[in-house]
């Protein structure tokens, strides 16, 4: 009984290493469609790059198991002619990396690209003398990756044709390492060209603010402390309500962005607007405390737009994703005013609420002076 156990037991252990040998064997299968391997030779490139470092190839190729057919030495004058299946040493992505690698000294700290291999072929025929004609082609995609997306800067090209002598798959090794080198040399001047102005390659952003204003004016008021509502602004006719006066005051801005030394330059223009239009009052409510009730609702927004302009600064914009955080800061805006005015209106009663319009007077005044907004020597900023 001991014999028989222990039989099973080394039977079952066979099965285990086995079964766990045959990954390892899976593993080292590779290239087996190639007839014949090119290795790249190691060569020095006569240019460092100052804006990027090569951080993966990819390759995308639809056969990744072979990189041509080339023809080999014939051995007899009648034989047909026959190809050799090759691929380079170690795979297409492996030896690519492995040559750029070795053709200069990375710095890590500029921008990671990566290559995608689209095609890279060696495709010879037969030509008259035992000759061969060949022709080699690569294309590429390059780019960087950015939240696990893959952001794609551009395409290159290159192909050329030779011929020689049948021989061994090694002799057109010179070959195609010059079309890396080919397009290593581009990918370098197309970097050095785009680094400062291409906006997808911005390692920063930076923000400035203007307050939109018109002149001549016309049935838009954008606001300025030195430019009070006045009655003649209200050109609505009076509307069915059991209100005396509105205003329809509102919020906006005008983007514009440009590139320079890699930094992007955003301008927001930031528009607090009322049009005369959408504006009406009724005679018997034109006072001088209604006139102030009416120019606070036109602050409010005004206040409001000054808190969306610190909220942008407080956050930490990045080039990929600016507009974002910008948006999210408009709609936190406009409900902020939207919830101000409604309270602004149910406290002061419209203006009738007399006590709570003076202390909402006195917070309004307060915040715009604390905000820097203030009237010119001179200039009245409403009625009081």
């Amino acid at each position: 009984m001991r014999k028989l156990i222990s039989s099973r037991f080394n039977f079952f252990l066979l099965v285990i290493m086995a079964a766990a040998f045959i990954p390892v064997l899976a593993a080292f299968k590779i290239n087996t469609a190639a007839d014949a391997f090119i290795e790249l030779q190691n060569q020095r490139l006569n240019f460092i790059p100052k804006e990027f470092y090569i951080a993966r190839i990819d390759d995308e190729r639809a056969d990744r198991t072979l990189i041509g057919k080339i023809l080999p030495m014939k051995s007899n004058a009648g034989k047909p002619d026959e190809t050799l299946k090759v691929d380079f040493k170690g795979g297409a992505a492996a030896a690519v990396k492995g040559f750029i690698d070795n053709s200069f000294t990375a710095d890590k700290t500029l921008r990671p690209i990566i290559i995608k291999i689209t095609t890279f072929s060696v495709v010879e025929s037969p030509a008259a003398n035992t000759r061969a004609d060949g022709r080699i082609g690569l294309t590429i995609t390059f780019g960087f990756e950015r939240d696990e997306e893959f952001i794609k800067l551009g395409d290159y090209s290159t192909a050329s044709t030779y011929q020689r002598n049948t021989g061994p798959p090694q002799q057109v090794e010179p070959l195609l390492r010059n079309a890396i080198v080919n397009t290593v040399t581009y990918l370098n001047n197309w970097m050095n060209k785009q680094a400062d102005t291409n906006i997808k390659l911005a390692k920063g952003v930076r923000i400035n603010f203007t307050d939109h204003q018109e002149s001549p004016e016309g049935d838009t008021i954008y606001y300025d402390i030195n430019r009070p509502l006045r009655w003649d602004d209200f050109q609505l006719k009076p509307q069915n309500s059991k209100y005396g006066a509105e205003v329809f005051a509102s919020l906006g801005y005008n983007e514009s962005i440009s590139v320079s030394q890699g930094i992007i330059n955003l301008k927001l223009d930031i528009k607090v607007y009322l049009p005369k239009s959408a504006c009406w009052a009724r005679y018997e409510a034109m006072t001088n405390s209604s006139l102030v009730h009416e120019q606070h609702h036109f602050d409010i927004v005004k206040i409001v737009g000054e808190h969306f302009k610190k909220q942008i600064l407080a956050e930490k914009l990045k080039p990929g994703n600016y507009d974002g955080p910008i948006n999210m800061a408009y709609f936190d805006a406009l409900r902020e005013i939207n919830a101000l005015q409604k309270q602004y209106d149910t406290e002061t009663g419209h203006s009738t609420n007399t006590y709570q319009q003076q202390l909402w007077n006195a917070r309004i005044e307060k915040e715009l002076q604390e905000l820097g907004i203030k009237p010119s020597p001179g200039q009245a900023a409403g009625l009081n």
